[in-house]
């Protein structure tokens, strides 16, 4: 589990850019927040920094006082869960704990933060593709698109979207035993900018989607 950022680096996330998530800082800190992945570096000059969607979410949970005696005036994080270790529901998992709307503002903020990232930097500023961050993580990329649009994972209790990795290049398995979920997904998935085929397993029959991000 990623530890929490230091109050240091809590107060360069809370000072970035409130349109772009453009940061300032040193080096160092900022390096320091890659590592953590609430931050990202621009491949292009000249390569600034700019907050990742869990450091857009982390920037929006609020704060609690230190009670460390005799340290009043510093103020350190105190998330719901570890900073950088949320994830879009892949399906298959257990239902998390506790209230539906915070689940709900969490995935709304990751989204917002994944359509920053994409204009910041896909090289023409287009929100309405992916961008290089989703291609090297495909599944979770495609997992937030799903449920960023409110279509529903499976559980162990429940039907529902299933995402998984494919031998194919930028490419992902989304099954959904229904064929209204399939086209639900479907929609999601292409309205978010990903190229989406059905096809059927040669050995089982059992109908899927192939997902791929768009380019163009």
């Amino acid at each position: 589990m990623a530890r929490p950022p230091t109050a240091a680096q809590r107060r360069i996330i809370e000072a970035a850019d409130p349109a772009t998530g453009r940061l300032r800082g040193t080096e160092t800190q900022l390096a320091g927040l890659v590592r953590l992945r609430l931050a990202f570096r621009h491949p292009r000059p000249p390569h600034d920094y700019f907050l990742t969607p869990a450091g857009h979410r982390l920037r929006e949970q609020p704060e609690t006082p230190d009670r460390t005696p005799g340290r009043t005036e510093e103020r350190a994080p105190v998330p719901k869960q570890a900073p950088g270790v949320f994830a879009a529901r892949v399906g298959g998992e257990e239902a998390p704990e506790g209230d539906g709307q915070a689940r709900v503002h969490e995935v709304r903020s990751a989204w917002q933060g994944l359509v920053e990232m994409r204009r910041i930097t896909n090289p023409d500023g287009s929100t309405d593709r992916p961008c290089g961050w989703e291609r090297a993580h495909l599944v979770q990329a495609a997992a937030l698109c799903l449920e960023a649009a409110d279509c529903p994972p499976a559980t162990p209790d429940s039907e529902g979207y299933r995402v998984s990795s494919t031998p194919q290049p930028e490419a992902v398995a989304v099954r959904h035993p229904a064929p209204d979920g399939r086209r639900a997904c479907a929609a999601a998935l292409e309205q978010a900018g990903w190229q989406v085929s059905e096809h059927t397993e040669p050995r089982t029959g059992v109908r899927y989607l192939l997902a791929s991000p768009r380019r163009l």
